[in-house]
């Protein structure tokens, strides 16, 4: 029925060209055979979880890329953390409205558009970037869409003890974090760069799933310099560094 539902709404929408499958394992061997522009999943399928099936995804070389939305009527952060954490495109909850289809859409068609390099007084090229998040899969994700905004000169750390480190070695030109990290969340990162670091005035960017305002409000007033929601769109994400970096 919710198969039924979400086709008839991409068709009103204008897509055409739909594959339906029950089992995880058969559409990730269609996947193979003939990579789709989008997949979207429910959270709970007879094989697997739309969990365990994003992450496959995501570690095949051939599918890496290709956008996921998730529609789970799931609320619980633990169960859609990693999700979230995955560089999934979009998570629509139940019941969903012709509209957030559409966004989540629009995000799709922003994932798979290639993008324009920053638009900055500076030469992109030279711009050094700290990128601090326990997940690896979002550190590769983020990594790719700052690779397709032409920079070059990108740092990892997992978390915001491994940032201290790499913020006493290199001078940095923005900071993106995530929140929830092992040994040094991105609040204390915040604080230890606005009050103890030699980069005070550095822009940071948090990138995070975590949604309780008391925490955010904390971040807020330790110096962030914007919170940009996990899902987010390639565009807003774009912007924001933009804005920091000018």
């Amino acid at each position: 029925m919710q198969a039924q539902l979400v086709a008839n709404m991409l068709e009103q929408l204008g897509v055409r060209q739909t594959q339906r499958f029950n089992l995880a394992n058969e559409a990730l061997s269609e996947m193979r055979r003939s990579p789709p522009d989008v997949v979207i999943s429910a959270l709970y399928l007879p094989d697997m979880s739309g969990t365990e099936l994003v992450f496959s995804i995501h570690a095949d070389p051939m599918l890496e890329w290709i956008p996921f939305i998730l529609i789970s009527s799931e609320t619980r952060p633990q169960v859609l953390e990693p999700v979230r954490q995955s560089g999934a495109c979009s998570i629509i909850a139940k019941p969903f409205t012709h509209v957030q289809m559409q966004r989540a859409l629009i995000a799709v068609l922003e994932q798979i558009s290639p993008l324009e390099e920053l638009e900055l007084d500076e030469d992109v090229e030279n711009l050094k970037v700290l990128l601090v998040d326990d997940s690896s899969m979002s550190r590769r994700y983020v990594r790719h869409l700052l690779e397709g905004m032409g920079i070059r000169y990108i740092f990892e750390a997992e978390n915001g003890k491994a940032a201290v480190t790499a913020l006493a070695d290199t001078m940095f030109d923005l900071v993106l974090t995530d929140y929830n990290m092992p040994e040094m969340d991105g609040r204390a990162l915040v604080e230890y760069i606005r009050t103890q670091s030699w980069q005070t005035e550095v822009p940071i960017l948090m990138l995070t799933s975590e949604n309780n305002q008391g925490r955010l409000a904390a971040v807020e007033k330790a110096g962030v310099s914007a919170i940009c929601d996990k899902p987010f769109e390639q565009g807003s994400i774009r912007d924001e560094i933009i804005r920091a970096l000018r």
